[in-house]
């Protein structure tokens, strides 16, 4: 290459691209939830609303839930009924198996609880405002208001910190002494509030009995300049203040799944009393400079550019957030190209704010919720949706937001050996089912009267310590995957292989369930049981060849040996008369073909085990599933076909996860879309969705499996123009790249690990091998 071109594409890499500032705003308070802003430290979550006559913050804690540690002797004898649901299964006697499937079902879930609602009432004259404006920057992890009255601009900063774990508000005035405000604090829960030495504090307890529930204590501290705070017997006055800063601190009783919150938990009060003497020395322009650089270094390690800089208008960002949704596709592809980018770097963002306490991961609502009975119980379901919360943890270069999951899934496989043995009669490893909750739940749900076909469905953990060893493909980390991850993979394996039956020489599952969805049999039976489901064989499948590689690594022989004996007895996938991969052991037609669930495509992605040679019937499942469903399966659907290699239908199913709609709306809950403050919509607000779709412009471009890295597998027409930088592929390796008109232009890959490794990286039908030692970089102009 000559040395000028050489030049020239080395600055194009550099400036060509830069990613605009990252950020939402709006030109109107939030009135519904959907509309609020959200920030959190992966622990206290905080909902701003942002009205100057009375500013909302709604707060959470991840670790407030209804509910105590379960009774591990649940059901006990369950496993009685196993043999005449196998029964009447193999006598093609599905309605029976159906009904009987009821006796095999235990308690639902817990509730993910709100914990308050922090009031800033204006006690000033009723001048009416101008020049509102709120934002979100994701770029700091800050949001703040700003408004006009009279001759004074008022300013607001809120964010919420890992570093000094406290939500923050900073009101500040242009002119001195002009900030009248009072200050309250509210719950949905059983509560009461006091004030004492100029304190706001709150206490309460989730729903449920006092002394069954976990426990509560919120503080609220002003630190102010000018003026006075007084007291009522409820609130605290400001009067005549040029500045204040507001700190919430707050502590549950929450000790850990197996601990009872009232007779064993934490000393929550004296905790928060502890942390509240601690915010009287601080300095708010340090707080915000810890937290702004605590959260920045995960946030900047990645940073996307979906146009040429030729492509910019001036315009871009001035257009409010809502406003660029609702005319997404309808006017500037500058526009929809900030957007793309902007809801993806919202996923990340989303990540760093709800998944950073060990053992507690990011649930439905990740930890934004504001009702008393959150939907679906903002519980963890685990037929897809946790698992898809954690799917751009590692490509996306937030590793450490995955940890929480490590103390989760111990947590399940302790309760889950109990599970094992008292519904099924097995004594080897551990299950988990659809739904669990901060303790840590495994039993099958429903409460002997809801529908099996997600009440009855024993592989959540299966599934679910897929992350885990995506962790170690990613990092190569020995002893992580010693210590951690594969005793955990081995007790789930050692479950499934238990749970295995013979039929004609092959190994099913009996029962089994497609979750979530139905059929109707070839004479006219609508049911849910079966046998052999081709998602449960996947997900086993799957399992056993990730335990097996993981065996090898270890040394466990014994379960090497166990793992090969069976892999080549499970019934295969098979494709049905009208070429879709069959879902159902027999080719049985859906109940409901446009049903959200895909899980039978589970070993296209986020599996790796489905064969090449199935393809084509993966592709026709996905056409006839369509490409509107609700937010999550959306999500789901962009990575399926991104794994296809069909880079335009799955910018077409992003396209579709962008879809407006408005805050408020109670719609078809399986149509989709996005909120105004950028919420995935299930509708109601799901954060899988969100999640799902970040993953999902990953997958578009970059794949890494094996030794091998592909550049661009997915790459859309509409994304011709573009650069990355920051992504992680398999193997420890960090990837950079800049391409236009559709081929790359360079890309640069660092090997992170204290190891060698090569490479072979895949563009269009071109393969490179590359070798890397350790911390090395290579950057590399096709």
């Amino acid at each position: 290459m000559k040395r000028t071109t050489f030049v020239f594409l080395w600055l194009v890499s550099l400036v060509a691209y830069a990613q605009l500032p990252m950020r939402t705003w709006y030109q109107q308070p939030a009135a519904h939830f959907e509309e609020s802003m959200p920030l959190g430290n992966g622990r206290l979550g905080a909902l701003v609303y942002g009205d100057p006559i009375s500013d909302m913050i709604q707060l959470n804690d991840i670790t407030l839930w209804s509910g105590s540690p379960i009774d591990r002797n649940e059901d006990a004898g369950a496993s009685r009924w196993l043999p005449e649901v196998r029964k009447a299964l193999f006598a093609e006697n599905y309605a029976l198996a159906d009904s009987l499937q009821l006796h095999m079902q235990g308690h639902n879930s817990s509730y993910y609880q709100p914990l308050a609602t922090l009031h800033i009432v204006d006690k000033d004259d009723n001048t009416a405002y101008i020049g509102y404006h709120r934002e979100l920057s994701l770029d700091s992890a800050v949001a703040s208001v700003e408004y006009q009255k009279g001759k004074t601009v008022f300013h607001r900063e809120y964010f919420v910190s890992a570093p000094d774990q406290v939500v923050t508000v900073r009101l500040t005035a242009s002119r001195k002494k002009q900030i009248n405000a009072e200050l309250q604090l509210s719950s949905l829960l059983p509560h009461k509030v006091t004030t004492e030495g100029g304190k706001l504090t709150i206490t309460g307890h989730a729903n449920g009995k006092e002394k069954e529930s976990t426990h509560f204590c919120g503080i609220l501290t002003v630190n102010h300049r000018d003026g006075k705070v007084t007291a009522t017997d409820s609130s605290l006055i400001l009067r005549d203040v040029t500045e204040a800063v507001l700190y919430y601190v707050n502590e549950t009783s929450f000790n850990g799944f197996d601990h009872h919150p009232v007779t064993d938990g934490k000393s929550y009060c004296e905790l928060a009393e502890q942390a509240a003497a601690h915010t009287a020395s601080l300095v708010f322009n340090e707080v915000k400079a810890r937290h702004v650089a605590d959260y920045r270094q995960f946030f900047s390690r990645v940073s996307l550019r979906l146009s040429s800089e030729s492509s910019w208008h001036d315009d871009i960002l001035d257009i409010p957030t809502d406003s660029l949704l609702e005319g997404y596709g309808k006017g500037s592809a500058s526009h929809d190209r900030h957007l793309e980018e902007l809801y993806f770097q919202f996923g990340r963002y989303l990540l760093i704010g709800c998944s950073r306490t060990p053992a507690v991961p990011a649930n439905l609502q990740g930890l934004w919720n504001p009702h008393l009975r959150a939907p679906w119980r903002g519980n963890y379901t685990m037929n897809i949706n946790l698992e898809e919360n954690y799917w751009p943890a590692f490509v996306a270069n937030l590793a450490e937001m995955a940890m929480p999951l490590d103390g989760f899934v111990k947590a399940l496989s302790e309760n889950g050996k109990h599970t094992a043995h008292h519904y099924y009669g097995i004594d080897s490893g551990w299950c988990a089912h659809h739904n669990s909750d901060i303790w840590a739940m495994t039993n099958p749900v429903g409460e002997k009267r809801e529908k099996p076909e997600w009440a009855n469905w024993p592989l959540g953990g299966a599934w679910l310590v897929q992350t885990l060893w995506e962790r170690y493909l990613f990092t190569c980390d020995e002893v992580y995957l010693r210590q951690t991850a594969f005793p955990l993979m081995r007790g789930a394996a050692e479950f499934c292989l238990e749970w295995l039956v013979e039929k004609d020489g092959e190994l099913i599952t009996a029962p089994s369930t497609s979750p979530e969805n139905e059929y109707v049999t070839d004479d006219g039976y609508h049911g849910m049981t079966c046998y052999g489901g081709t998602a449960d064989m996947a997900i086993i499948r799957e399992l056993l060849q990730n335990t097996l590689q993981a065996a090898r690594i270890v040394g466990d022989g014994s379960v090497m040996a166990k793992i090969e004996a069976v892999l080549p007895r499970l019934h295969p996938y098979t494709v049905g008369k009208d070429g879709d991969l069959n879902e159902w052991f027999y080719d049985w037609r859906d109940y409901d073909p446009l049903h959200r669930h895909q899980s039978h495509l589970f070993g296209l992605y986020p599996g790796t085990n489905l064969p090449a040679s199935f393809y084509e019937a993966a592709e026709k499942t996905l056409i006839q599933k369509g490409e509107k469903s609700t937010g999550w399966s959306t999500g789901w659907r962009i990575n399926l076909w991104a794994r296809l290699h069909k880079g335009d239908q799955a910018y077409n199913v992003y396209r579709n996860l962008l879809s407006f709609i408005p805050a408020g709306r109670r719609t078809n809950y399986n149509s989709g879309g996005t909120y105004p403050n950028l919420f995935d919509a299930h509708p109601p607000f799901q954060i899988d969705g969100n999640f799902g779709g970040t993953a999902g412009v990953c997958e578009m471009l970059l794949q890494s499996h094996g030794d091998a890295i592909e550049l661009l597998p997915a790459l859309p027409q509409a994304w011709s123009d573009g650069e990355v930088r920051g992504l992680c592929a398999r193997g420890g390796v960090t990837v950079d790249m800049t391409w236009k008109d559709g081929r790359l232009v360079c890309y640069k890959l660092s090997n992170r690990l204290n190891r060698p490794i090569d490479v072979v990286v895949g563009y269009r039908q071109q393969t490179s091998k590359i070798h890397l030692n350790s911390k090395d970089s290579k950057t590399v102009y096709p």
